[in-house]
């Protein structure tokens, strides 16, 4: 659990990157469904298609977030117990 915990975590910052790009797709994705709302509809099916790709940029960034911090709290937690008396 500690290998897979550390490879998908072992990147924050690029991590907050693929989750704030997934931010902004997500807006533009809003705005060619709402633009295929007044005109035609194919512009619907652009905005989901960027939907689904917001989606997953953003779960992987914070997939890779989430993974750092909880590493970071087992570490902390691990240390913290070993400590010989």
């Amino acid at each position: 659990m500690y290998a897979l915990l550390e490879k998908l975590g072992q990147n924050p910052k690029n991590s907050l990157k693929l989750f704030l790009r997934g931010i902004g797709l997500f807006f533009v994705a809003v705005l060619f469904i709402a633009f295929g709302y007044f005109y035609h509809h194919l512009w619907q099916m652009v905005g989901i298609v960027v939907l689904i790709l917001a989606c997953a940029f953003s779960l992987w960034g914070y997939v890779g977030m989430f993974a750092n911090r909880w590493l970071n709290i087992l570490y902390r937690t691990k240390t913290k117990n070993t400590r010989q008396w």
